[in-house]
């Protein structure tokens, strides 16, 4: 039985060559096509080059074996044997090859290492071909197409990778997740088997979080924001073949407090450097709203300068110098000025001396002030004004009495209230009763208004103008028109004095028979309180009623005029506020505000974006060079509505601070010549003479250094003073005798102004260094009398900021040189004397004896004349001494202007009488030798050999 494997043309070869003869006849043509399977599965693993067929390749041909010559040998025709397999198929990376043409077995593989990843299965034509008929083998015929299908096994080459080199996530704390994040591995390799992640593993130990298969992390418990800010998670993964990540992946995790609406990424502290400009407050902050449907935004920010100068950083110079600086009218008086020599009457006040240079006086009910008639503002007319700062509460007890701030009554006899300043009740109340000589009439006499700001316990500047019979109220800048006005009768005239006062009102004592009619009178109108005590014939003494309880300052009243508003503004204005850098780069939709005082200012907006930019420019300025150091508290209030509601969510307020460091203190010294010696003549003179000629101010502050061994430099700065002053030393000036004087054209274009008295002069106004030094010079010293005078001592101060930073006292002393012509007359007697120091003492002795040698023994000879040699010399050395002095004093007087010291040495002062010529040889002596001994230098060198 035939073999099923064995082709039959196998067979009949192999009976042909054993030794069977058939005849050349049976030779048969080539009439069969090989025959394969019609298709054909197989498998190769990925990296190799050999195929699995199922079934195998096998080629089967039904010809019959054909003998024929071939030399002495006789072969068989392989018309029945295989001998090729072809592939038709573009790019497939096969072959076929036969490994026995007479079985027809083949054997198919690849032409190169397969790779999975590039692909996974081929498709492909393959056809067998057997040998052909004939002695050359030609007329071969091939098989049907077979399809192949290959498919290639993966081999587990790749290991996982993660898609992101880092993974981030924030969450709340207090909660727990089912999945915080996702990580995600890949495989590159081609199978399900090997590209498949099936697991992923958190490496790093001991810490609250899971991961499942899917790469989803979650919390294992609640987290704690003040336990563990941020986590970071080392994460491996893992394919199905088990094979693990080359490198693991990092996943932060942060933790942030349990989501609360408000501002985030301020600071509570905000220092701000003296000279800087404008600086910005919250440059980091935003608004956390938690995801809540925010439909619109307001927001407050207030600058709380309550508690700085009078409710804010304001310029601290004198009353007079603020007017001057703000152009205000001139002629104003001062009620409350500071505590001096001419202005007494506040020395029994209290004073709040912690308020940077600011005058306060604090009233408290038991203090009040008399302002002397020699003070007090004259012929008040139908216009005028008052001003004053005040801060003031509610009245204590349940019955609010009057408390006045300024009163002009009666100062004896009556008690006519001629016009007041008080608070009753919260109620501001300014009364003006006037004379029957200006009017007769009914007319208005008392003006109310009723204020919050009366009674709040802030600084406030109150301003009153009176155009009689309209009177207007002015309160840190705004108007304010009076809610009830009443009229009265004015005021019969009488000869008696009036006394105006400060913090409370004067009563006057009375007599009994006048205090009766006018309580029978009250009786008739109005009873009050004060008339009540009176009924009864008791003589009532004069004292103080109706006492003020707060602070003042800056009182003052100006008559004749009213003062504008751009003046009140200023003189009230805030050196410090509120402000915003760049005002056009404002986000669209934005709406804000300031209120006068840039202390508060509102921002809204429907953008949290928007208002988030807004607030961020929001800054703090100080236009001051020398701001009052210190805490200035910010506070920000907001709301916010959602859609559909009216309110949503509740954002806290923000309480922080501006601390504003402290500035570098200016030094003001003040020199120049500070001793000198003029001529009598010129103290008489028409324009007198200048006692500053020289004079100079300038202002410098220690800047720190870097290096540690240096403590800092010097460096001369440029700033305004308010006053100085130029006081007489000793006794005052007696107006009869002397005087100093300063021609007004030198204010002229300068904001400064002058006071004189016997004291001295006061130059007041805020200005520059350099224009107090112009004015400075041209003050001058006359007497009329220098006859009698030998010497005037004067001291000049200067100040800025009202006394915050004074100068050095700069002491000057001018001396007198009397009877210049006597001068003239010694100084020609001393022309020679340069030539008596050649006299020899021996000849002068020989010619002694040789006089008197019979009564003077030779030793006491030689004495005397050795004495009245020195002498001679004495006198002939003070003479020259008086001649120099005095060829100096000529020349500095005449040809530099009075600019330099006359005398070197300010200890020489020589008074020469001229009606004591003939001194006595032993006072002559006595002087001169004081002289000689108190001014030798070494530019006079005598020889006393």
């Amino acid at each position: 039985m035939r073999n099923v494997h064995t082709p039959r043309c196998y067979q009949q070869n192999r009976k042909y060559v054993t030794g069977d003869s058939p005849s050349p006849l049976s030779f048969a043509v080539n009439k069969h096509k090989p025959w394969i399977e019609t298709s054909y599965h197989g498998v190769i693993t990925e990296n190799t080059d050999t195929v699995l067929l199922d079934p195998p390749l096998v080629a089967l041909d039904k010809d019959a074996p054909v003998p024929f010559a071939a030399g002495d040998q006789i072969l068989f025709s392989p018309h029945c044997e295989i001998c090729a397999f072809k592939i038709h198929g573009q790019d497939a990376p096969f072959e076929a090859v036969v490994l026995n043409k007479t079985s027809g077995e083949g054997l198919l593989r690849a032409k190169s290492p397969i790779d999975c990843e590039l692909q996974k299965e081929y498709t492909f034509i393959i056809q067998a071909y057997d040998c052909g008929a004939g002695p050359s083998g030609t007329n071969w015929k091939k098989s049907h197409k077979a399809v192949v299908h290959i498919q290639v096994n993966d081999v587990n080459e790749f290991a996982p990778t993660f898609r992101e080199p880092m993974y981030k996530a924030t969450v709340t704390e207090g909660k727990i997740y089912d999945s915080i994040l996702q990580v995600e591995a890949a495989d590159e390799d081609c199978s399900p088997q090997y590209s498949q992640i099936c697991n992923y593993e958190i490496v790093t130990p001991d810490i609250p979080f899971a991961i499942d298969r899917n790469g989803n992390i979650r919390n294992t418990e609640k987290l704690s924001y003040d336990k563990e800010q941020q986590f970071n998670i080392m994460v491996t993964a893992y394919d199905c073949g088990q094979k693990g990540a080359t490198d693991s992946v990092l996943v932060r995790i942060d933790v942030k407090p349990v989501c609360k609406p408000g501002w985030q990424g301020w600071n509570k502290r905000v220092e701000y450097e003296p000279g800087t400009g404008s600086k910005q407050l919250f440059p980091k902050m935003y608004l956390e709203t938690c995801d809540g449907p925010v439909s619109s935004i307001r927001t407050n920010v207030e600058l709380q300068t309550n508690h700085i100068g009078k409710g804010c950083d304001r310029e601290t110079y004198s009353e007079k110098s603020l007017q001057k600086l703000c152009g205000a009218s001139s002629g104003s008086t001062d009620l409350l000025p500071a505590p001096s020599a001419t202005t007494n009457w506040t020395a029994t006040l209290l004073t709040d001396s912690g308020r940077d240079s600011d005058l306060i006086f604090k009233f408290d009910g038991r203090q009040a002030a008399k302002i002397p008639d020699r003070v007090v503002p004259k012929n008040l007319t139908d216009q005028f004004t008052i001003a004053t700062w005040m801060k003031h509460g509610p009245s204590p007890g349940l019955r609010a009495e009057k408390e006045t701030l300024l009163c002009n009554s009666d100062k004896t006899e009556m008690n006519r209230h001629h016009y007041a300043l008080y608070v009753h009740n919260c109620r501001l109340v300014f009364l003006l009763r006037r004379d029957f000589n200006q009017v007769d009439t009914f007319r208005p006499a008392e003006f109310h208004w009723k204020l919050e700001q009366i009674c709040d316990k802030e600084w406030h500047y109150y301003v009153i103008n009176v155009e009689f019979p309209v009177v207007t109220l002015y309160v840190d800048g705004v108007t304010y028109e009076p809610y009830l006005v009443t009229d009265d009768w004015p005021i019969h005239p009488s000869q008696i004095d009036m006394q105006l006062t400060v913090g409370a009102c004067w009563q006057a004592a009375m007599k009994p028979e006048r205090i009766n009619k006018r309580a029978l009178k009250q009786k008739q109108r109005l009873l009050t309180a004060p008339y009540l005590e009176l009924v009864g014939g008791e003589v009532m003494k004069p004292r103080f009623t109706q006492y003020y309880r707060g602070s003042l300052s800056g009182l003052t009243i100006r008559p004749g005029k009213i003062e504008s508003q751009k003046v009140i503004s200023c003189l009230q204005a805030c050196k410090e506020g509120l402000d915003i850098n760049s005002l056009e780069s404002l986000g669209k939709g934005i709406k804000f505000h300031f209120n006068p005082a840039q202390s508060i200012l509102v921002m809204e907006g429907d953008d949290i974006e928007n208002i988030n930019q807004a607030l961020r420019k929001v800054s703090y300025i100080n236009s001051r060079q020398f701001p009052t150091p210190g805490i200035r508290q910010l506070k920000i209030s907001t709301s916010v509505q959602c859609f559909g509601e009216d309110t949503c969510i509740t954002i806290p307020d923000i309480d922080a601070f501006v601390m504003v460091l402290q500035p570098s203190e200016p030094r003001i010294t003040i020199t120049g010549v500070d001793h000198f010696t003029r001529p009598a003549a010129e103290f008489g003179s028409t324009r007198g003479l200048a006692l500053f000629p020289d004079i100079r101010i300038i202002s410098t502050v220690t800047k720190a250094e870097q290096p540690a061994e240096r403590a800092g430099v010097l460096e001369e700065i440029i700033h305004n003073l308010d006053y100085c002053d130029i006081l007489v030393i000793g006794e005052e000036l007696n107006p009869d005798r002397e005087s100093l004087h300063l021609n007004r054209n030198e204010l002229h274009g300068k904001h400064l102004d002058a006071t004189n008295s016997t004291s001295g002069i006061s130059i007041y106004g805020v200005d520059s260094m350099s224009n107090y030094e112009q004015v400075i010079r041209q003050v001058r010293y006359q007497n009329w009398h220098s006859a009698e005078l030998f010497e005037r001592k004067f001291r000049l101060t200067c100040s800025e900021l009202n006394g915050r930073y004074t100068s050095n006292e700069f002491n000057l002393e001018v001396n007198v040189l009397h009877n210049s012509d006597f001068m003239e007359h010694v100084n020609h007697m001393a022309v020679e004397s340069q030539y008596l120091q050649a006299i020899h003492l021996p000849v002068m002795g020989h010619n002694l004896n040789s006089a008197h040698g019979s009564a003077i023994p030779s030793a006491a000879t030689v004495v005397i004349v050795v004495c009245i040699t020195s002498l001679v010399l004495i006198i002939v050395l003070g003479i020259y001494r008086i001649h120099v002095a005095h060829q100096r004093s000529s020349k500095n007087g005449n040809g530099a202007k009075e600019n330099e010291m006359d005398w070197d040495d300010s200890a020489l002062t020589i008074t020469v009488n001229p009606m004591e010529v003939r001194l006595p040889c032993i006072y002559l002596w006595v002087l001169c030798s004081n002289c000689a001994a108190s001014h030798y230098d070494e530019n006079t060198m005598y020889n006393f050999q």
